[in-house]
């Protein structure tokens, strides 16, 4: 890819993460009413997910129009460039209709073998995580810093997310429940934000199941920029979903994968 392209890609990313911004950003902590997309359990999605992706297509059509589109909530478009645009526009609606700021808007570009380019972007905050076409950096209130995930080699000193305590099945709650009882600490509810968390040193692990492609491609791509790990949970490719394990460093990667095979 040269240099023209991957600036071109960068530029587009920050634009779709900018107009999802100004569309979501009205609605939040307003008397929301969400919609239930689940039959037999709780699935929401409210005005500014749809709002959001909408923007960011609406970028697209004017700046990437040969690309292909994977959104959340409007589906696949076709493209012919080889490259994919991976749309998460509310990661997290349960915490977003909460008010609490750790959902986020995820944007990942990808080709045939996963993604390139990621965004996790927190709209409230103003917080910007990007990894990927020689890009590694967190951008906030405080100014811009580079990622960087920590290098904790036990699992006793690892600090564990996941954004459900039941995690996915039985059988793989059970499987959770073995890497974190060996853990320091465990923490819940920050959906896409504990991502950004490894990324920028704070934490270690995230092990979640049942994810979708648009909920874990801009997640790797920022976690690997900063030098994390993020596989399924046999230690394969997750870039389509699936049960996840991201990691900050190969080491605690390994730890905690041999404790979710171990039953």
């Amino acid at each position: 890819m040269n240099a023209k392209t991957r600036e071109d890609l960068i530029e587009t990313a920050h634009a779709l993460a900018d107009a999802a911004r100004a569309a979501i950003l009205p609605h939040f902590r307003t008397r929301l009413l969400a919609e239930n997309k689940l039959d037999g359990g709780f699935d929401p999605v409210t005005v500014a997910d749809r709002a959001a992706e909408r923007a960011m297509r609406d970028v697209l059509a004017v700046r990437r129009p040969m690309d292909a589109i994977l959104g959340e909530e409007y589906g696949q478009t076709a493209g012919d460039s080889g490259l994919t645009w991976v749309l998460d526009p509310i990661d997290g609606t349960r915490g977003f209709m909460s008010g609490t700021p750790t959902w986020g808007v995820l944007i990942a570009v990808s080709d045939d073998t996963g993604p390139i380019f990621g965004i996790v972007d927190q709209p409230y905050i103003g917080e910007r995580f990007v990894g990927g076409l020689g890009q590694a950096s967190c951008t906030g209130p405080l100014g811009q810093t580079g990622l960087g995930t920590r290098q904790t080699a036990t699992l006793d000193d690892a600090i564990i997310f996941s954004t459900f305590p039941e995690v996915g099945t039985p059988d793989e709650g059970a499987a959770f429940s073995r890497v974190s009882q060996a853990c320091k600490l465990t923490r819940y509810g920050t959906d896409c934000y504990a991502y950004a968390l490894i990324a920028v040193g704070q934490i270690d692990l995230v092990i979640e199941a049942g994810l979708h492609a648009y909920d874990i491609q801009a997640p790797i791509a920022v976690i690997e920029a900063a030098g994390g790990i993020v596989t399924n949970w046999t230690g394969g490719k997750v870039h389509m979903g699936g049960q996840v394990l991201a990691a900050a460093n190969p080491d605690i990667h390994a730890r905690a994968l041999a404790l979710l095979q171990a039953g």
